[in-house]
C-alpha cells in the first residue's frame, strides 16, 4: 500500500464514531478507502450501522490534518504498519470482526505461519503462578511458538521475560501509542523484546493508557493467537475478558487450576467449571488439543550413555521402564510428584534420550 492509502486509512481510523466494525462495512460497500471520503453522505447513511453522526464525522476536513501529523511521526520514527487489506496483516486477527483496520509495530516481528500463544493473568502473580509459567515456557521451547501478552505487571511481564530468556519470539500488545512504554519500569524488557519480537498497537502516538484502551488491547491479544492460557486470575479481571474474547473468536482457551481458597485461582477455576476453558496441567494438554504433536518433526534423541540420573528422574524412568506407556497423571501419582514438576522431569529425561512423549499425553521409556 502507498503512503497515500495509509493517509486515508489513518483518517478513517480517526473518524469519531466509526470504529473497526463500521470501518470494514464502509470498505466493503465503497470498494476502497479513498472512495469512502468521496461518496455522498446520503449513500453512506444507507449502510447498516452508519448514521448521520458517522457521516458528519467522515466529512470533517481536520481528519486529514491529524492523519498528516501521525504519518509524519510514523516516517520519522521508522514505525512499521499493517493495513487490514495487506498480505502481511496478521492472519488470525484479520478473521475477527472487530480487528483494527491499521496496526502499528516496532521490532522484528514475524507472525506468518507460526504457532502463536497468548499468556495472560493477574498482575499479582504468586510463586505458584511463576512456577507454572517457568515450566510452561521451558516446555514450549521445542515447539518454538510466539508468546503474546500485554507487558503489564505480573503474569504478562514474567511471560515476556521467560520468552526472551529461552529465545522465543515474544510480542507485547500495548494499550497506548508507540511513543511511550507503560509501565515505564518495563522499558528495558520492551527494548530486549524488539530484537526477537516487538510491540504492536492500534493506538496513535500521544495516546495514553486509558482504562477503556486495555479492553481494546485485550481483543488484539486474543485475536492474534490460536490459544489463550490464563495462568492466574481473581474472580474478576482483565485476563477473564481476554478469555471471553478468545472464546468469541472460537479460539482455544486454557486455564491453570488452583486451590479453591486461593484468591488468584478463583477466576481460572470458574473458567474450567463453566466450560469456558480447558483444564491446563502441562504443555502436553496444549500440544494434544492443538494437534501440535502431529505437526512437529523432531529428530530422535540418542540416549546419552553413562549419564547419572537426578533424584526425581530415577523413579520416573524406572516406573516407565517397568510399566511401559503411561499417562502423565499416572506417572505423577505413582512417583508422588506434582504435575508441573513431573512435566519438567519428563522433559529433562526426553532431552537425555531416556523418555519419549506420545500422542494422548502418554510417555514411554526408551
Amino acid at each position: 500500500m502507498s503512503k497515500n492509502d495509509l493517509l486515508y486509512y489513518l483518517a478513517l481510523q480517526k473518524a469519531d464514531g466509526v470504529g473497526a466494525i463500521n470501518a470494514k462495512k464502509l470498505l466493503t460497500h465503497c470498494g476502497d478507502v479513498q472512495t469512502i471520503f468521496e461518496e455522498k453522505g446520503s449513500k453512506l447513511s444507507k449502510i447498516s450501522g452508519i448514521g448521520s453522526y458517522v457521516v458528519k464525522s467522515l466529512k470533517d476536513k481536520t481528519l486529514f490534518d491529524q492523519a498528516e501529523k501521525e504519518l509524519a511521526y510514523i516516517d520519522k520514527n521508522n514505525i512499521s504498519y499493517q493495513l487490514i487489506t495487506d498480505k502481511n496483516y496478521p492472519d488470525k486477527l484479520k478473521h475477527c470482526a472487530d480487528a483494527p483496520i491499521v496496526l502499528f509495530s516496532k521490532g522484528h516481528i514475524n507472525l506468518k505461519d507460526r504457532k502463536i500463544i497468548s499468556i495472560v493473568g493477574t498482575r499479582n502473580i504468586t510463586n505458584y503462578g511463576k512456577e507454572v509459567l517457568d515450566t510452561l515456557i521451558e516446555s514450549l521451547v521445542i515447539y518454538k511458538p510466539i508468546i503474546v501478552s500485554g507487558l503489564a505487571y505480573g503474569v504478562d511481564i514474567y511471560a515476556h521475560k521467560l520468552a526472551v530468556k529461552h529465545q522465543l519470539q515474544t510480542v507485547a500488545v500495548l494499550a497506548h501509542g508507540l511513543d511511550k512504554i507503560y509501565p515505564s519500569v518495563h522499558s528495558k524488557v520492551a527494548s530486549q523484546m524488539q530484537e526477537n519480537g516487538g510491540l504492536i498497537t492500534e493506538f496513535w502516538s500521544g495516546s495514553n493508557p486509558e482504562k477503556e484502551n486495555f479492553v481494546k488491547r485485550n481483543r488484539i491479544i486474543a485475536g492474534l493467537s490460536e490459544a489463550t492460557i490464563v495462568i492466574e486470575s481473581a474472580a474478576k479481571g482483565g485476563s477473564l475478558i481476554t478469555a471471553d474474547l478468545a472464546n468469541s473468536y472460537n479460539r482455544d482457551v486454557f486455564a491453570v487450576p488452583g486451590k479453591l481458597s486461593d484468591t488468584y485461582s478463583k477466576g481460572c477455576n470458574n473458567l474450567i467449571k463453566t466450560n469456558r476453558a480447558s483444564l491446563y496441567t502441562s504443555v502436553a494438554d496444549l500440544a494434544y488439543l492443538l494437534n501440535w504433536d502431529k505437526e512437529i518433526s523432531v529428530k530422535p534423541i540418542q540416549k546419552q550413555l553413562f549419564v547419572e540420573l537426578e533424584k526425581d528422574e530415577k523413579p520416573i524412568y524406572s516406573f516407565l521402564n517397568e510399566k511401559g506407556k503411561q499417562q502423565l497423571d499416572q506417572i505423577a501419582l505413582h512417583c508422588k510428584l506434582p504435575i508441573h514438576k513431573t512435566v519438567t522431569v519428563l522433559f529433562n529425561l526426553e532431552m537425555k534420550g531416556f523418555v519419549k512423549p506420545l500422542p494422548g499425553k502418554l510417555y514411554q521409556a526408551i
